[in-house]
């Protein structure tokens, strides 16, 4: 499978040392305002260097639109789009050209393909999310005005905002070099996040996302079901390791009377274990989910391994690279989850004809 999306589709191509990504977005309806200004606003939010706890790379990430887009509206042709790479140091990388670095994709590529591209893990570069951002900031544009997708990191390493979701400011979440709307919980992360880095270490941590005022009755049954797609293209995002919606793992440890979202009489719920979703559809209550993240596998440390001639070799990362994936994955967590729900809106849009 190459494509994001089951009717509102995306497919992509780039390396993170090419000269460019890009992506074609079908099925995206015709007569769309479309706000260019939008999108290149949440590229820039993913883009590196925009800190001292990511990667220094620098890449302004500009889109630009080759199809699909006249006169600022959407024509119903696929749109393709095209963000050009402008700063690879591709010698940064000439050192593992034969080796296999713990916890990449060099190894696995490697033996599915007979060949990969060492130079910034080519195709399994987080560097290919560029696209994803751009599709969803496209599709979350098709979606009700009054949808509200926002996430926030909820946690890095040990330290986590307690603080439920309710109770946060998420015009807050930019600003500060983290993406935690809680001021006092983020300068912890941060400053966590500085002193890994000083060790040439990286460290993990979580991101939760919130969607508010989605219409009742988006997701499909059975295999398309709501919670199953958006933890599907979560779980595609690299250095992802969990998902989990509503009550999550915690409610394995509930029994039903204390897990059961009980009705008020306009059939609203008195709590939301259920994250907005029953039977794969939404309630019209808040979604929410967790997104948990790994530390990110290059590190600035010597480690053990091997060569592809399985003689044993030390590894050090060079190079540019974040020490923490979380800041620079809020936008991704937000666009995708926006593609996701646009893909099932059209889908629930169809069933009406």
């Amino acid at each position: 499978m190459f494509n994001l999306g089951n009717f509102l589709s995306l497919s992509t191509f780039g390396e993170s040392h090419g000269i460019a990504y890009g992506g074609i977005i079908t099925n995206f309806p015709a007569g769309l305002e479309i706000d260019s200004d939008k999108v290149q606003h949440q590229l820039d939010r993913r883009k590196p260097g925009q800190s001292a706890i990511v990667t220094q790379r620098k890449e302004s990430d500009t889109v630009k639109f080759l199809s699909g887009i006249f006169e600022g509206k959407s024509t119903g042709t696929p749109i393709g789009f095209l963000i050009e790479n402008e700063n690879q140091k591709s010698k940064d990388y000439d050192h593992i050209a034969k080796s296999y670095r713990p916890s990449h994709a060099d190894f696995t590529y490697d033996q599915k393909f007979g060949i990969r591209d060492y130079r910034g893990g080519g195709k399994s570069s987080a560097r290919e999310t560029v696209n994803w951002v751009v599709a969803g900031s496209l599709a979350k544009q098709l979606l009700p005005k009054n949808v509200e997708i926002n996430a926030y990191v909820s946690s890095v390493g040990e330290i986590f905002c307690e603080k439920p979701y309710q109770d946060l400011d998420f015009t807050k979440i930019d600003s500060n070099e983290i993406r935690c709307p809680d001021a006092e919980t983020a300068e912890k992360m941060i400053s966590k996040i500085k002193e890994i880095k000083k060790e040439g270490n990286t460290i993990g941590g979580t991101i939760t996302c919130v969607i508010k005022n989605l219409p009742i009755g988006i997701g499909e049954p059975v295999f398309g079901k709501l919670q199953a797609e958006l933890g599907k293209a979560m779980l595609n995002i690299n250095a992802c390791k969990g998902f989990e919606y509503g009550s999550g793992f915690c409610g394995a440890k509930m029994t039903g009377k204390d897990h059961n979202d009980l009705f008020n009489k306009n059939f609203t719920t008195k709590t939301n274990l259920s994250g907005g979703i029953q039977g794969g559809i939404s309630n019209g209550m808040d979604i929410y989910f967790r997104v948990a993240f790994k530390p990110i596998a290059t590190i600035l440390q010597p480690q053990q391994s091997f060569d592809t001639e399985e003689n044993p070799i030390i590894v050090e990362g060079r190079g540019r690279h974040d020490p923490c994936v979380l800041p620079r994955a809020v936008p991704i967590v937000e666009n995708l989850a926006a593609f996701v729900l646009a893909d099932l809106f059209l889908i629930n849009q169809l069933r009406k004809f």
